[in-house]
């Protein structure tokens, strides 16, 4: 590869073919083509072939394959066949699971693709990193990752931590000169390097490498990819179904032994064994929780948060804590011109506008102003200035109008010692008078201003009155500036600020805010009903701090206010003392997070923390949610989160914690509804053997409601709408178990009664000799399961109130499986293949009457739980 840090930047730039306005669209195209996306290669993926052949390598599914293959071997051919086929449909439902998850994955992966700003045609565009090719212009910016291997061709104080690539802990300070060969990457320093992060400064580069073509490529090749981790619940699932499948195996070769010893055929007791096992082992679990949270991350994204880490969508149900920053996030960004001080009197911006002299105050805002009109007829500029600008017009006085009638001739900039700015405009009179007109803040304006302008005329200044004036604006959180002016009749000789700026005759007073978003109070409330603490987190003054706390619901007026120095005051034990009752942190610099985190984490609190800048990320990596801005965040922020709020919206997480509530439910009722049919299918075989009576299915009867009755509905679980209290009750404990609040109790108890019924009618109808008894049993058992799944929708409201049709696919999940049952039921060549009979009218009454028990057993129980609330 060519050593560009030898070559200087214009000869990089040419021997790489492209120029400083960058590539053309073209040329970009041609070159993705050859090189390829700028991304490291993954792992290769599964393809679908190999993903649907591997449904077969279970073990349970190789001996039912094997005891299938027998079958045939001594003639049972239709038997053979339909264990053969129902395994297709179970392989071909598990492929479908398993695709459908990892198609969610890899779409949630390509969402949160980073972006670079990019030079092309000569213009700067936002561009996904993986669009990038050797030769394009890059722009960097402190708090970006470099995106490809570059070198750089201008470098305004940048910095770069390399430690990632290099192990080096200190930032390396880059130039642009070219350097002597033999250098080791870390003496590189007019080169950057895919990965590594800008902490400081900006500059420029040209891409000399990209995807594998870079030295984190080169690393990247040497190692294998890292298996997908799963999540906490995942893993509690998954040592549960291991322990629950000895327990299992351990049924069905006691089974097969009383089988044996009854003197049953011993493929018979085989094949009743294996499906056994087969239908009671919940061995879909894991993928299921996998397809729900993935799918339902893809759900949040629709609603601006986009989940990186799959385990938040889990945790997020758990949030007890959030923690927000101010701007942007509950604000709306926007500085806005609420009140104004005229006239002797405190006006809201609308009562200014019909008021005799008011509108020199507004025509000073617009002229005295830097920002402007976009192409799009939007402010652009400062965000005070674009404030004043906005009002101004929204009480008649246009910038570009005005600016027309009175141009501006000289300026004296805003500098900090001054805290003002002065602009001088030609009178519209044609006179060759000049108005000067100055704003800043209030103590350095008063104390160069002589008079106040009034309706009635100019009045010798009150500088007590104004005084007040600003202390009440301030006390409602508001960022005062005065606005003042003075004439001249022809441009001053010198521009020098202590003669020019003096001798003034103050307007007004202007209030700014930058207003809370509209929907922020309803996310409030809901907030505390979901028993979650809002908190907030600002750099800002903490009269401001409070003011806006106050006006969303945050807080009340008894309510304290910690600011960052009296946080550094605290120790961390004297600080955990008192975290719970802080809801609003007020000039709190970026590291204070960590430690509002970590006294949070230490009270057993699930902490979410939202964060846009560098210093943002230790504190985004410690919380249980990271929470990075889509908008105003940095690379570094967003790649330390565990979910991105594409609009920087406080309301977005709300709703995010309202679906991850909502997942775990469903979560919850699959795992009750799985986990209830298969304790009810062991049952079933395994006691009436022990009683003396034949096995009640057979083993394609044990299959066949694996695959139809427990499957589909089950599935149609992970899309239940959310409950209606879901944000009226308190965060679950993380620590819980997933059996927790009766779910165990209910899968033990429903499982048995579900037993027992069927039991029951396979006793009695074998005391009346009912010749097909077994049909009788197997279609009672079918529709139980069907009553139980429609029961369980809810952990407390009645279906009723719910409504049968509130979760379609559930719904059309059941008629499905009802109409099957029906199939093989009545369908003479179904009748051969599951050793069925046809019933009477009557018969199926009774097997939906026994059914239905069970729908009316579970409703009994949540009616005694709402009671019981």
């Amino acid at each position: 590869m060519r050593e560009y840090y030898r070559l200087s930047a214009d000869e990089t730039i040419k021997d790489l073919g492209t120029s400083p306005g960058g590539l053309s669209a073209e040329e970009a195209r041609r070159r993705l083509e050859k090189h390829g996306p700028n991304e490291l290669e993954e792992k290769k993926r599964t393809s679908p072939l190999l993903m649907f052949l591997s449904q077969f390598t279970d073990f349970m599914i190789l001996v039912l394959i094997a005891a299938a293959v027998i079958s045939g071997i001594i003639g049972e051919l239709v038997d053979s066949a339909a264990i053969l086929v129902i395994l297709l449909l179970n392989a071909v439902i598990g492929f479908v699971q398993e695709h459908r998850a990892d198609k969610a994955m890899a779409a949630l992966k390509k969402m949160a693709l980073p972006e670079s700003l990019v030079v092309r045609d000569g213009n700067i565009a936002r561009l996904k990193e993986t669009f990038l090719v050797p030769g394009d212009i890059v722009v960097l910016e402190a708090g970006a990752i470099v995106p490809a291997d570059v070198r750089l061709t201008e470098s305004f104080n940048l910095q770069v931590d390399e430690a990632a690539l290099t192990g080096e802990s200190v930032p390396v300070e880059k130039e642009t000169g070219p350097l002597n060969g033999g250098l080791a990457i870390a003496d590189r320093k007019n080169m950057a390097y895919k990965g590594t992060v800008i902490t400081y400064g900006r500059g420029r580069a040209v891409v000399t490498g990209t995807g594998m073509d870079t030295e984190l490529g080169k690393i990247a090749a040497l190692l294998q990819g890292e298996p997908e981790q799963k999540t906490p619940l995942q893993k509690k699932l998954t040592v549960f179904g291991k322990r629950l499948a000895l327990a299992v195996l351990a049924i069905c070769a006691f089974i097969f032994v009383i089988g044996i010893l009854r003197g049953e055929p011993p493929l018979l007791m085989l094949l009743t064994a294996v499906s056994l096992a087969v239908a009671a082992i919940p061995e879909a679990l894991p993928a299921v929780i996998t397809i729900s949270l993935a799918l339902g991350a893809r759900k949040m994204v629709r609603q601006n948060a986009l989940i990186r880490k799959l385990p938040a969508v889990e945790t997020l149900g758990a949030v007890t804590y959030i923690c927000s920053d101010k701007t942007g996030t509950l604000t709306q960004n926007r500085m806005t011109v609420e009140k104004l001080f005229f006239d002797g009197a405190n006006l809201d911006l609308g009562q200014a506008q019909n008021l005799a002299g008011a509108k020199v105050i507004f025509q000073a805002m617009a002229l005295n102003n830097d920002s402007f009109r976009d192409a799009e007829g939007r402010a652009a500029g400062d965000p005070t200035e674009t404030a004043l600008l906005e009002a101004a017009a929204a009480n008649g006085i246009e910038k570009g109008a005005v600016e027309k009638e009175c141009p501006r001739v000289a300026e004296i900039p805003f500098d900090s010692e001054r805290k003002c700015m002065s602009t001088f405009h030609k009178e519209p009179d044609g006179t060759g008078g000049i108005i000067q007109y100055t704003k800043g803040a209030v103590d350095s304006l008063l104390g160069k201003s002589e008079n106040v302008w009034t309706s009635e005329g100019l009045k010798i200044l009150d500088p007590a009155e104004m005084e007040r004036a600003n202390q009440a604006m301030s006390a409602g959180g508001l960022r005062v500036l005065c606005v003042a002016m003075r004439k001249w009749e022809s441009l001053p000789d010198s521009l020098d600020p202590a003669s020019v700026e003096s001798g003034l005759t103050i307007l007004g007073l202007v209030g700014m805010m930058d207003p809370p978003r509209p929907e922020i109070p309803d996310a409030i409330r809901m907030c505390k009903t979901a028993g979650i603490r809002p908190v907030m987190i600002t750099g800002d003054h903490p009269v401001t701090a409070r003011a806006i706390a106050e006006r969303i619901g945050l807080m009340d007026r008894a309510g304290a206010v910690i600011t960052g120095a009296e946080l550094d005051r605290m120790s961390l034990e004297a600080f955990e003392a008192a975290v719970e009752e802080v809801t609003v942190y007020a000039r709190v610099v970026p590291e204070q997070k960590i430690k509002i985190v970590q006294a949070l984490q230490d009270k057993g609190h699930i902490v979410a923390m939202t964060g846009d800048g560098i210093n943002d990320a230790p504190a985004l990596k410690r919380a249980d949610i990271g929470i990075a801005m889509g908008i105003t965040g940095t690379d570094v922020s967003k790649e330390s989160s565990h979910m991105i709020l594409l609009d920087d919206n406080f309301a977005s997480i709300v709703r995010a914690v309202r679906e991850g509530r909502k997942i775990y439910d469903n979560i919850r009722k699959f795992i009750k509804y799985l986990l209830t049919t298969n304790s009810a299918e062991i049952w079933v075989l395994f006691v009436p053997p022990l009683l003396g009576y034949p096995l009640p299915l057979l083993p394609i009867q044990i299959l066949w409601v694996n695959l139809v009755t427990d499957s589909l509905p089950a599935l149609a679980l992970s899309v239940e709408p959310a409950e209606e209290n879901i944000m009226q009750r308190p965060p679950r404990d993380p620590r819980e178990s997933v059996f927790a609040f009766g779910l165990g109790r209910h899968v033990i108890w429903v499982g048995f009664v579900m037993a027992l019924i069927v039991i029951y009618l396979q006793v009695w109808s074998l005391s009346h000799s009912i010749s097909h008894w077994q049909t009788l049993v197997f279609t009672t058992l079918c529709f139980a399961q069907l009553s139980h799944v429609l029961a369980i929708r809810s952990e407390r409201e009645s279906l009723f109130r719910q409504g049968v049709f509130s979760n379609k696919p559930l719904l059309g999940a059941v008629s499905l499986a009802f109409a099957l049952q029906m199939l093989i039921v009545y369908v003479p060549v179904f009748n051969r293949v599951f050793k069925t009979d046809p019933l009477t009218p009557g018969e199926i009454l009774s097997c939906l009457a026994l059914s239905s028990i069970i729908f009316i057993a579970v409703e009994i129980e949540k009616f005694f739980r709402r009671r019981s609330k």
